[in-house]
């Protein structure tokens, strides 16, 4: 059943459930944190509606920076601005920004622990007809490895507005992960947002389902459509992916005694090698990571690939069934 400390949309199980791109949420957030504190700038790389910094550069005018298509210079330029008090967000594409300026976000960045937010939008498959060279499937291993990096990836438009002020108040490189496509509104004003603290949104003692993203949603359906079938699934809001909460996934392991992941990422080097790296070093349950499994993406609209891909309900379904297979023998 839903947790009621989880403050879930009343919406979730509807199908008129409203749908909005994580990046607007990030739109907004900019602009709060902006209003909060004079040290915020904004820099984008000839992005500027797409990455939804529109409203800061047309408030802030005076605090934006078009850097252009030169994403090594966007990072490069935001290290020295950070470096003398500032606080700046670069957006860009998730390819191109970490994609393309990985070298520069890691020594310029990371090396100095220089407080620079890198926002990576139109990640994933849901990018949609833009393309293989547009869905970004490696970001999250990308900066999760990097030290002293922040890595997050919000569930919805409401919880990346959250998580854009509150890396604007972190004295740290951060990380933050944005979709193109609509995505469901599965939070709340009032569900509770903190780095490093998973949320669990749906009770369940059978098994766990710890997703990120728009994942979120199509975890939290499969664990609806399961409690028809006499299976009580525990679903998990990962959104911080580093630091990663080891109590949370230990706790619902602990008592579960069966993990699936979901994520719009390579089933490599992301939320579920995270997870994996925790369970392997402390509790070692049956295990299935949900993602692109060592492939490109392709052209077609988001639910086309999304099905294609495998990163559906009916999918975390299966590896549900899978898990317990698992747990099952060992018992």
């Amino acid at each position: 059943m839903i947790n009621p400390k989880a403050f879930l949309n009343p919406k979730i199980f509807e199908p008129d459930i409203e749908t909005v791109p994580t990046r607007n949420g990030f739109g907004e957030g900019l602009v709060l944190a902006a209003e909060n504190d004079e040290n915020v700038v904004g820099l984008c790389a000839d992005l500027t509606e797409s990455t939804r910094m529109l409203a800061f550069a047309e408030k802030f005018p005076h605090r934006f920076i078009e850097v252009g298509v030169a994403e090594q210079n966007l990072v490069t330029v935001a290290s020295g601005m950070a470096a003398a008090g500032k606080i700046p967000f670069t957006a860009s594409y998730a390819t191109f920004s970490p994609g393309r300026n990985w070298e520069q976000i890691r020594t310029t960045i990371c090396y100095n622990n220089l407080p620079v937010k890198i926002i990576g939008s139109h990640t994933g498959l849901s990018v949609g007809p833009d393309g293989a060279t547009h869905q970004a499937l490696e970001d999250l291993a990308l900066m999760r490895v990097l030290p002293n990096m922040i890595v997050i990836s919000p569930a919805d438009s409401i919880e990346a507005r959250k998580a854009t002020l509150a890396i604007a108040k972190l004295n740290k490189p951060c990380y933050l992960r944005l979709s193109r496509d609509k995505a469901p509104v599965v939070t709340t004003n009032e569900t509770p947002f903190e780095i490093g603290k998973a949320e669990v949104l749906y009770e369940g003692k059978d098994v766990t389902i710890i997703a990120t993203g728009q994942m979120v949603y199509r975890a939290l359906l499969a664990a609806e459509e399961l409690k028809s079938h006499k299976i009580s699934v525990r679903v998990i809001n990962c959104h911080t992916i580093k630091p990663i909460d080891k109590k949370t996934i230990l706790q619902a392991a602990s008592e579960t005694g069966a993990i699936v992941t979901a994520e719009e990422h390579q089933v490599t080097g992301g939320l579920g090698g995270a997870v994996a790296e925790v369970l392997s070093q402390n509790y070692p349950v049956p295990l299935k990571i949900i993602g692109v499994e060592d492939s490109f993406g392709e052209s077609g609209e988001p639910n086309q690939l999304l099905e294609k891909f495998g990163l559906t309900k009916e999918a975390i379904i299966k590896a549900v069934t899978q898990v317990l297979r698992m747990k099952g023998e060992r018992v």
